[in-house]
């Protein structure tokens, strides 16, 4: 069993874009610049905000937070969506989700422009990446190609098993990894909680993603020998030998299955942190126009 250290790769990849950013600024060049929106005080979006300004400021990203109250309109907030879109200094800009229950988040999504929409959300970006088109890829499946790319595991042939089927990791992984190319051709089996002896499909696959957002959900004898596991979910659960009284968990019960793995990501220090590094690759693109130019 290898462990898929996406701390490591992470790492790796940020000085990558720091050298670059410093090619841009010997040249006088435009230096990036990534905006995030948060609206209310969700402990856990606080949380993952933070961890992206923190890492534009390592690339020597230029970054802007926007902080507003959780009784925003869906109106007001929609206006400075607009501002964003319209900014010629802000390349690419996220709004965290979730958004409060009075707030349309499909509304929101609609209402950012493709070439800023460095997540990955917007149905333009999706409906290119579907067709193989340019795209800003979602940032978690962008995470997973290149773990898989870094590390040269094999996926030409392969049947990967995709446990969870969300806009946001699922179905875009699905079509990823089924795409021609390296990381891709693979035969790709899409399953969720409907599916009918989900451990009996999982037991077939040779990659198994793991993105249905329950704790420890695949177990030890769901998984072949020698399989890949990458596992997308966290989730805090409860533990009494923790000081904060919690702990985070995968969807994958690690413990059983990493003995059957060939190779196999940690949570935490896998998908999350590559999620994160993939919007700053996101944000380069957008910078240098490279999939919807200048």
């Amino acid at each position: 069993m290898y462990l898929l250290d996406g701390k490591l790769l992470s790492e790796q990849i940020k000085l990558e874009l720091a050298a670059e950013v410093d090619q841009i600024k010997l040249q006088g060049g435009k230096i990036p610049h990534l905006a995030a929106i948060i609206v209310g005080e969700n402990p856990a979006s606080q949380v993952y905000v933070a961890s992206k300004i923190k890492s534009c400021e390592q690339v020597g990203f230029k970054s802007t937070l926007i902080r507003c109250e959780a009784d925003t309109s869906q109106e007001e907030l929609l206006k400075i969506v607009d501002g964003l879109n319209q900014d010629p200094d802000v390349d690419g800009f996220i709004v965290q989700l979730p958004l409060p229950k009075h707030i349309d988040e499909e509304a929101v999504t609609l209402a950012i422009a493709p070439e800023k929409d460095v997540d990955g959300f917007h149905p333009v970006n999706f409906g290119r990446m579907a067709q193989g088109l340019p795209s800003f890829l979602p940032a978690t499946p962008m995470g997973i190609l290149e773990i898989l790319k870094r590390y040269n595991i094999e996926t030409s042939g392969k049947h990967c098993v995709v446990i969870g089927r969300s806009n946001i990791v699922g179905t875009p992984i699905s079509i990823l990894l089924s795409r021609k190319g390296y990381p891709g051709d693979c035969t790709v089996t899409l399953t969720h909680s409907r599916t009918k002896d989900l451990p009996a499909e999982v037991r077939r696959a040779d990659i198994v993603v793991a993105a249905i957002g329950i704790p420890e959900f695949v177990k030890g004898d769901w998984v072949k020998e020698g399989a890949v596991v990458i596992d997308v979910g966290i989730n805090r659960i409860p533990d009494d030998t923790k000081k904060s009284g919690t702990r985070i968990a995968g969807d994958v019960d690690f413990e059983q299955v990493a003995p059957k793995s060939s190779f196999i990501t940690p949570v935490p220090g896998g998908v999350g942190l590559m999620t994160v590094t993939s919007l700053l690759m996101n944000t380069l693109k957008a910078s240098k126009g490279e999939i919807y130019g200048k």
